[in-house]
Order: structure tokens, then C-alpha cells, then sequence
């Protein structure tokens, strides 16, 4: 069916997913956490569309679900930055460890 077997696909996917899980817990920065989610998203949009791909590529169930993933992730994006801009006008930073209350 395809040249590139799934489980070749499933392993990057995977590799993906663990790159973007590690960058959303080691870091401080509240824009590279939000970019190691991003990552996440991304693994998870290659799995959604890799087993559409090789069970049912009649029909278009994975590629809707793959389209809602990309916009949940486009509105995560647009409302974190939203808040790093916020909290970075607040304290003049967007080191998560040094925000430690609501208030400004």
C-alpha cells in the first residue's frame, strides 16, 4: 500500500511525542513549554493521519480528526501567548517558577 511501513511512522511519531513531552517539562520559559505541547500535538496529528492511512483511507475520519487537533492546537498557541504577554507585563517575565500568584 505505501512504501513506508507503519511502524516507521508510529516510531517518529513516538520520538516526536517524547521530544515535546521532555521540552514541556524541563523548561521554565513559558514560550518553550508551550512549544513542547506544540511538539506533542504535532505527534499526535502524524499518528491520527498514519492510521487512517494504512486501516481506512476511504474514508475521511482521520484527516477530521487530524484538522480538529490543528485547531485546538492553533487556540492553546493563540491563548498561551495571550497569557505570556500578559504575565510578562505584570512581573517583566516569563520564567513560570518566578510567577507564584494571581495578582499582579
Amino acid at each position: 500500500m505505501s512504501a513506508v511501513p507503519l511502524e516507521w511512522v508510529l516510531m517518529l511519531a513516538s520520538g516526536l511525542f517524547c521530544v515535546g513531552f521532555f521540552g514541556a517539562l524541563s523548561r521554565r520559559h513559558a514560550v518553550s513549554m508551550l512549544m513542547g505541547i506544540e511538539l506533542m500535538l504535532n505527534a499526535v496529528n502524524i499518528n491520527l493521519v498514519a492510521f487512517w492511512r494504512y486501516t481506512q483511507p476511504d474514508e475521511v475520519g482521520g484527516i477530521i480528526f487530524a484538522l480538529f487537533v490543528i485547531v485546538v492546537a492553533a487556540a492553546e498557541a493563540a491563548v498561551g501567548l495571550a497569557m505570556a504577554i500578559a504575565i510578562y507585563r505584570t512581573w517583566q517575565t516569563v520564567n513560570v517558577d518566578s510567577v507564584d500568584s494571581l495578582r499582579g
